[in-house]
């Protein structure tokens, strides 16, 4: 198993907001803190924001921040969001699984329950777990802000 780009960019996003809210940041931030391209960010940027997890506002002064509190944003939701597009194995995506032992095999058994553990742990914490008291992570991002802290209007 392996975690995707664009998972791992997202938890980086989300967590380098709940350690600098309620103040904002930048994309520009958050790609150089995760030393990824603006244009992956931005795009991690705007499907966090379509699941409510994020605000951003354009222009100058403009940033992101959480939109909702870091407590109640589950790691498990946001692997699944961005997760869901890729089955883990063939023979769990329904719609183009060509595996010739398809009905006769009871790996997809363990792998479904397998997932299912999986999903659990992650669902049991929060982002907040991530970052409460997290000094270390604190100063990683820290580090890499070279802009002053940015206050994101509200809508």
């Amino acid at each position: 198993m392996r975690l995707t780009t664009r998972t791992n960019l997202a938890m980086r996003t989300l967590m380098h907001a709940a350690v600098r809210h309620p103040a904002g940041l930048r994309t520009a931030d958050v790609a150089r803190a995760c030393k990824a391209s603006f244009h992956h960010v931005a795009q991690i940027v705007n499907l966090l924001e379509n699941a409510g997890w994020l605000r951003t506002a354009r222009g100058r002064g403009g940033g992101l921040v959480l939109a909702v509190p870091a407590e109640s944003i589950r790691v498990g939701a946001v692997f699944r969001l961005l997760e869901a597009e890729m089955p883990f194995a063939e023979c769990l995506d329904s719609a183009r699984n060509s595996c010739p032992l398809d009905g006769a095999c009871r790996l997809k058994g363990l792998l479904c329950e397998a997932l299912g553990a999986f999903y659990a742990t992650l669902d049991r914490h929060t982002l907040a777990d991530l970052v409460a008291g997290n000094t270390a992570l604190a100063a990683v991002f820290e580090a890499s802000d070279d802009a002053d802290v940015l206050a994101v209007p509200a809508r």
